[in-house]
């Protein structure tokens, strides 16, 4: 019987292990140091241990938070969080098109937008060094940055016409087992332009006042990688009220650290 009994316990022990720092859909990011695109004198971002959703929120996903959350349907929505784009492609404040499917990712959501959202699933927007941390993976490596054929898939992806709405995970999964970075849309993230400001700014992501306006990316240390310029130029193009068709976003979550 005791034997059973340490079995079980054992057991437990090992599923409970599993499962620490790991959430439904989403998945476990070992931190790290790396050098991103920008920074001054090839500086090295240390980025923490945190969940990311595996895939981008969904139309579905999307819809369930608007039944929860009112004020944030296309009709009640405050506009200075929201511009006249927001959620366009709905018919109505719960209805998408009919041409919308479900498992689509949701868009034309703005930062405000997004950000209640996650803060409503307990979680939050990635910020750009976790996002790009994350998106630096290919389907093998977890810093594929230095391959042709990494850079090479991404700049397809701008250039290919857009003839058909994607859905979510019809990409490859990463070397992390994330789907979507690439290949579907853009994502918001919670610091999105203000690296474009200074240097430091970018970490200060609780003064709002530094997230909304920026020029061009400075102080590169990669000028060849332009697949990731052209995300920087994106963001640094956004005002945190903008809707986007191409434009979309996920959650990430802190690591909670038991007490001893």
């Amino acid at each position: 019987m005791k034997t059973k009994v340490f079995s079980l316990l054992l057991l437990c022990l090992m599923v409970q292990s599993l499962m620490i720092g790991q959430t439904k859909d989403m998945v476990f990011i070992e931190g790290s140091r790396y050098i991103p695109l920008y920074g001054r004198d090839s500086t090295v971002v240390e980025v923490k241990d945190f969940n990311i959703d595996i895939y981008p929120v969904s139309t579905e996903d999307y819809k369930q938070f608007l039944k929860d959350n009112p004020k944030w349907r296309k009709s009640k929505v405050v506009k200075l969080f929201a511009d006249k784009s927001y959620l366009s492609n709905w018919k109505t404040d719960l209805e998408p098109k009919d041409s919308i499917n479900s498992n689509s990712p949701v868009n034309y959501v703005s930062w405000f937008a997004a950000k209640a959202y996650c803060e409503c699933q307990n979680k939050r927007l990635p910020t750009i060094d976790e996002w790009e941390y994350v998106a630096m993976a290919d389907e093998t490596t977890k810093d594929a940055r230095v391959k042709p054929s990494y850079n090479a898939q991404i700049l397809a992806w701008y250039e290919a016409p857009r003839t058909k709405e994607n859905r979510i995970g019809e990409t490859p999964k990463n070397a992390w087992g994330v789907y979507d970075l690439h290949g579907l849309l853009w994502e918001w993230t919670l610091d999105f332009n203000s690296v474009l400001i200074t240097g430091e700014s970018r970490k200060d992501v609780d003064k709002d006042s530094n997230l909304f306006c920026g020029s061009a990316a400075i102080n590169a240390t990669d000028l060849m990688n332009y697949a990731a310029f052209m995300r920087y130029a994106i963001r640094g193009s956004l005002k945190a009220k903008y809707s986007m068709k191409n434009l979309g976003f996920r959650c990430v979550q802190d690591i909670k650290k038991e007490n001893k």
